[in-house]
């Protein structure tokens, strides 16, 4: 069955961390680009960061130098770490997987979001 199983948001306060995990099954886990969207109701999600199967990463602006993406391709799992927590990184995450190669045998996958409160 092809999934992506999140993990790992909740309520914290600001300048709080917290670590989200997705773990995949059912994909060819390095031939995708993994990578973390949020989505604020009524917005469009956007893209926080991503990283490809041999270890390029990118951010958004806005989370530049306080979170980082990374993959475990043993474990099929992406990581996102989150520090210095802001209330405007109030939102529900996504993790998505971006297939390299196009085809009914690589699609792109949607995990079901997992909510993150940064609040005092």
């Amino acid at each position: 069955q092809v999934q992506l199983v999140e993990s790992g948001g909740g309520l914290v306060q600001p300048g709080g961390s917290l670590r989200l995990s997705c773990a995949a099954s059912g994909i060819i886990f390095r031939f995708y680009t993994m990578g973390w969207y949020r989505q604020t109701p009524g917005k469009r999600r956007e893209l926080v960061a991503a990283a490809t199967n041999d270890g390029n990463t990118n951010y958004d602006v806005s989370v530049k130098g306080r979170f980082t993406i990374s993959r475990d391709n043993a474990k099929k799992t992406v990581y996102l770490q989150m520090n210095s927590l802001k209330p405007e990184d109030t939102d529900v995450y996504y993790c998505n997987a971006k297939p390299l190669i196009t085809g009914s045998s690589f699609p792109e996958v949607w995990g079901q979001g997992t909510a993150v409160t940064v609040s005092s």
